[in-house]
């Protein structure tokens, strides 16, 4: 077996953006297995695919607000032994940035990434071994596809395939069909009206559907709790991991969700989606759009319910 280093550590919706190119690379390459770096807050994310082997956690997000707290330079010397205490075949930053360049200088293998044209942060590339270039008007999926080949030595074809499932169904969720309602996002321009929310809550509920609400801080979760209290019978889920929140989406019936790292994962896991855009372009930055999943909205758009609703029966017949 070969060893590849993957250099991928945030955002949520940046790793499962990944998963495409890991399946690729498991059709292409079956000796080859996969660690991954990743922020720790997102390390149950890559062992949710069967070619990852191994999860590395990296708390740059937290290191560089505590440089001076001894913890932090010892965290980070174990992070260094990591790296170096293993050889690669191959280290392969699919990120591009300064912040996952430097902890792959430290990895005991070749370094490959995209060339300088193609990164935000050109500077990165001066760390490869390897450059590759890949158009940076491709969307995020096929850029990173197009990167595992280069650097891998294989060709792909077809729509990308996630290959990843859910885990068992958690016991706290409606023992009756349920949808998830992914209100959370980044950024307030990102949002959908909460009245919104709630009148496309009681359509779905006068159709038997269950209303699921997950949250993941103290703001989201007031959220939540407001548009639980608009809607019967809705249940606003307890503070959970990644792998949990897999669980969640992947038993779901139907998911709908603004431009969130859930959405995404929903995406993943195939389960009947709309995504609504409302500040970004999801042409660039949407799911992958298939009989089941299905993108609406545009910057300054905010998507009208009866449109949302008549999209999701679309995606939900197809199931």
């Amino acid at each position: 077996m070969q060893n590849l280093l993957l250099l991928r550590t945030s955002s949520m919706g940046d790793l499962i953006h990944t998963f495409p190119a890991l399946s690729d690379l498991a059709r292409a390459r079956p000796d080859m297995q996969v660690s991954w770096l990743a922020e720790e807050a997102f390390v149950d994310i890559p062992g949710l695919h069967p070619q990852v082997v191994r999860t590395i956690p990296i708390a740059w997000r937290r290191w560089r607000k505590q440089l001076l707290q001894r913890q932090t330079w010892r965290e980070m010397g174990n992070l260094r032994q990591a790296l170096a205490g293993q050889q690669w075949d191959l280290v392969l930053d699919a990120q591009g940035l300064l912040k996952s360049a430097l902890p792959g200088k430290l990895a005991n293998g070749p370094l490959a990434g995209y060339d300088a044209a193609s990164i935000r942060e050109p500077l990165a590339s001066r760390f490869y071994d390897r450059c590759y270039p890949v158009s940076r008007q491709l969307a995020a999926i096929e850029r990173n596809r197009q990167l595992f080949a280069a650097a891998l030595g294989y060709q792909f074809s077809g729509p990308p395939v996630f290959g990843i499932r859910a885990a068992a169904r958690l016991d706290w969720l409606p023992a009756t069909p349920y949808w998830v309602l992914l209100h959370a996002t980044s950024r307030d321009s990102k949002l959908w009206p909460e009245a919104h929310w709630v009148a496309l809550a009681h359509q779905l509920q006068a159709q038997g559907l269950a209303t699921v609400i997950p949250w993941g801080n103290a703001t989201e979760q007031q959220r939540a709790q407001r548009l639980a209290a608009a809607i019967p019978g809705a249940v606003v889920a307890p503070r959970m991991r990644l792998r949990d929140a897999a669980a969640m989406l992947g038993h779901a019936t139907s998911v709908v969700g603004v431009d969130t790292g859930l959405t995404h994962l929903a995406n993943a896991l195939d389960v009947p989606l709309v995504a609504i855009y409302t500040d970004t372009d999801p042409a660039l930055t949407g799911v992958v759009a298939t009989a089941r999943a299905a993108n609406i909205g545009a910057a300054g758009v905010i998507p009208p319910v009866d449109e949302v609703l008549a999209l999701l029966a679309r995606c939900r017949s197809a199931a």
